[in-house]
């Protein structure tokens, strides 16, 4: 399967009550989320590609990778970075890095992340909190407010498997792994997209991030081409012909597709998605024959 350049895969997940990424505050009592105003005037919120690449790293630290341990950077000033190791450390490899020091060494990920971007408004829900810890040496309970959401995300993950395991031209470094340790990467970075929780703000507001609908291409072109295609039908469904009809317009770039849902989790389960286990096996086959 030499021609396979990259492996996309469009997720969409529901979050019944959520927190999901922090903002700027816009008062000293108020933890605002991350949303974006979209064209019909409303503000969606978004958890952002900064935060999913961490949820994917911690999950591949529980599932027992060594992650590249950070480490200051050597400028004043400078911003932090990890060991720079992509041979030894998966997390380096996928997620790129960048070693500032006099001749700047860095890495581009192989892996492209797009924020997980609510397909619902948000509604000005908030959760109000009283944190009493200081009554009991005199002071006064600390009143506090969270914005959350409830609402279904959407998120794509592209890998660009040519890349993943091999320097690119103009690199500073040496890295070319061997096969069976790239399947062995991206293997995991399928585990972790299939468990996808994200760490912040899960305290109060656990959520459960895992994909309830995926849809997967690998292709001879690097191109996300699902990011876009997946909308909402209804309270509790998506459109299932949208997908199937970008598969479609692709069908000379993409040399297999798998499209899967967590049967019974929508309204109605849906002709040509499998159950979203046997689809995420399907993509690890997919990778399994790629090297």
């Amino acid at each position: 399967m030499e021609k396979i350049k990259a492996l996309t895969i469009t997720y969409l997940t529901k979050a019944s009550y959520a927190s999901l990424n922090g903002s700027d505050k816009e008062a000293d009592n108020i933890s605002s989320i991350k949303k974006i105003r979209k064209n019909d005037g409303k503000d969606y919120p978004y958890c952002s590609s900064q935060a999913i690449r961490r949820a994917l790293r911690e999950q591949l630290a529980v599932m027992g990778f060594e992650l590249s341990e950070g480490k200051a950077g050597e400028k004043e000033k400078g911003a932090a970075t990890t060991l720079c190791d992509p041979k030894n450390y998966i997390d380096d490899d996928l997620f790129g890095f960048m070693d500032a020091k006099k001749e700047t060494v860095k890495r581009t990920s192989p892996v492209r992340v797009s924020p997980a971007i609510a397909l619902n408004p948000y509604l000005g829900d908030m959760d109000f909190g009283t944190n009493y810890m200081s009554v009991s040496a005199g002071g006064n309970p600390n009143i506090f407010e969270t914005e959350i959401h409830s609402g279904f995300y959407c998120g794509t993950i592209l890998i660009e498997l040519d890349r993943v395991g091999e320097a690119s031209k103009g690199d500073l470094y040496e890295l070319s792994l061997s096969p069976e340790e790239k399947t062995k990467r991206v293997l995991a970075l399928c585990d972790a997209i299939q468990n996808l929780w994200t760490v912040g703000r899960q305290s109060r507001f656990l959520t459960d991030m895992s994909p309830k609908m995926v849809c997967a291409a690998i292709m001879p072109v690097k191109n996300p081409i699902f990011l876009e295609s997946v909308k909402l039908k209804g309270e509790n469904d998506f459109d299932a012909d949208l997908i199937k009809n970008t598969a479609e317009d692709f069908s000379s770039q993409i040399l297999a597709h798998t499209f899967g849902e967590r049967k019974g989790f929508f309204d109605l389960d849906h002709d040509g998605f499998v159950p979203i286990g046997e689809a995420f096996k399907e993509i690890r086959n997919w990778i399994s024959e790629v090297y």
